[in-house]
């Protein structure tokens, strides 16, 4: 029971998204109206507004982190161990992709699955975002460093866990799993040719890439 509870609480965190929470803070448009219609960092940078990218970056990230680290903290107490963490994890991620306050539209989940990462082995969030370093800064496509961030990923927890398949590297697979199929549309951009680069301003007019929630 405190293991679900655990969960719930984790996918609530999860719901909170700051692409839409900081854009109507500093007066900016809702980012489900402009560029990929994804409400995320990278959209939120579309708008030339860095700052609130930044604070959206931060804030997705920062709320990964703290549901793991809330169970750890509390969920011993209760009977909630490693395990609980780790789903607890997944829970917030989901809550991410399909948050009930902002009607299940939400993003693709790249730094919250980062925030999850830090929180579950630090080192293995290390190795993920520099995975992620390496190709945004050669290739300019934060898409193609998030699917190559999200295919090492799992490597990362393997190995990390003396090659140890248990709940949180299965955790890990699923958040990998789902951050691929969020990103069909932009698979499809890039093999076309048409994806775009990190920081390139669009037109709100730009239809969206793929659905309202990117």
């Amino acid at each position: 029971m405190a293991t679900a509870v655990a969960i719930l609480i984790g996918y609530l965190i999860g719901s909170l998204s700051f692409a839409v929470i900081v854009s109507w803070l500093l007066g900016l448009p809702d980012p489900h109206s402009y560029g990929s219609r994804n409400p995320g960092a990278t959209n939120v940078l579309r708008t030339g507004h860095k700052i609130a990218a930044l604070l959206t970056l931060a804030g997705d990230a920062a709320k990964g982190w703290f549901a793991v680290w809330l169970v750890r903290e509390l969920g011993p107490a209760y009977g909630v161990h490693e395990a609980g963490a780790a789903l607890t994890g997944l829970a917030a991620f989901l809550g991410h992709l399909f948050p009930v306050f902002f009607g299940f539209k939400g993003g693709k989940g790249v730094a919250t699955a980062a925030g999850i990462l830090f929180a579950i082995n630090p080192w293995l969030g290390l190795g993920t975002l520099a995975t992620w370093v390496i190709i945004a800064v050669f290739f300019r496509y934060s898409s193609l460093a998030a699917l190559c961030a999200a295919l090492f990923a799992p490597l990362w927890a393997m190995f990390l866990n003396s090659f140890r398949f248990d709940v949180a590297v299965a955790a890990v697979s699923a958040m990998s799993a789902l951050l691929v199929w969020r990103h069909r549309a932009n698979i499809r951009n890039l093999l076309a040719g048409k994806e775009g680069r990190i920081g390139e301003r669009r037109t709100g007019s730009e239809p969206p890439a793929e659905t309202p929630q990117g």
